[in-house]
């Protein structure tokens, strides 16, 4: 049953990761730029929940909706009018600008919401579901079908919209998409808001299960990483496997070695792959 039990609890935990991971990957694949301000985007998110159902009494699902829009124009005119100057430079110039940014807006969180640990506790609580000696929370039920719903909405996007092929054929090529008449500038700006969305929410459905500070925004930064490393960077995809590979080997390390270790097996996979499959799982050779 201990078995099951943390099965359960990686693929509920890895959905949720490969939320928090799709939109870094995404912005990283397609711009080349490691952005930085990820991890504050899924705070600043998981702030909005916990303010609009404690100040208006919005349900988080609800938040979902507003947060989905509201990060994506954020996003959109932050590289429309500042990243967009410096997108063609080199990396270390682009990460040391989002680094100054999620600087900028984790201290005006600080400032604002103060470093204090904050819960959003939902009245009346939703409880859990128990089959045997395996217990699931309700709201990570629901929260791993909302993350898994705007994966596949993102699937989706990319797949079948004409911007969606031109966010893929962009990243696979950008010279090739310009001969083709791709409005690259449009694109990056897309991308970005796409993946400034997709943390916003990803904060959202995160409120639900932990306490939100703005000191767990390099966490939330780091699991992202290791996820895009593990899954193969820019693919839907990869970001699922790895966020449940992720999941399942802090999950058997907080039981065997305790949960003080599960981060750092979570590190030293990164350096295996990095050393034995810098592609990822399902990610293409010659995108690392």
């Amino acid at each position: 049953m201990l078995a099951i039990q943390v099965l359960i609890n990686a693929l509920v935990l890895g959905c949720l990761y490969a939320c928090i991971a799709i939109g870094f990957s995404l912005v990283w694949g397609v711009l080349n730029v490691i952005n930085l301000i990820h991890g504050s985007f899924i705070v600043l998110g998981a702030y909005l929940a916990w303010g609009a159902y404690n100040s208006l009494g919005l349900s988080p699902w609800y938040a979902l909706l507003i947060a989905a829009p509201a990060f994506f124009v954020f996003g959109y005119l932050l590289q429309r009018l500042l990243l967009n100057r410096v997108i063609t430079a080199p990396v270390l110039v682009t990460l040391t600008l989002t680094f100054g940014l999620d600087l900028i807006l984790n201290n005006a969180m600080i400032y604002y919401f103060k470093a204090d640990y904050r819960k959003l506790i939902l009245n009346p609580p939703t409880g859990s579901i128990s089959i045997f000696d395996v217990v699931v929370p309700v709201d990570r039920l629901i929260a791993t079908a909302s993350a898994l719903a705007l994966t596949f909405l993102l699937y989706l996007l990319l797949r079948r919209s004409k911007v969606g092929r031109a966010i893929v054929a962009v990243r696979l090529d950008r010279d090739a998409a310009v001969l083709m008449g791709v409005d690259v500038k449009s694109i990056y700006a897309i991308a970005f808001g796409l993946g400034a969305a997709l943390a916003g929410c990803a904060g959202v459905l995160m409120a639900l299960i932990f306490p939100i500070s703005p000191l767990t925004s390099s966490a939330y930064l780091g699991k992202a990483f290791v996820v895009c490393v593990l899954g193969g960077l820019g693919s839907v995809s990869g970001a699922l496997a790895g966020g449940i590979l992720l999941a399942l080997v802090e999950g058997v390390g907080s039981v065997y070695l305790g949960p003080a270790h599960a981060v750092t097996l979570s590190f030293v996979l990164l350096i295996i792959f990095l050393v034995v499959r810098p592609q990822g799982l399902l990610g293409r050779k010659g995108f690392e």
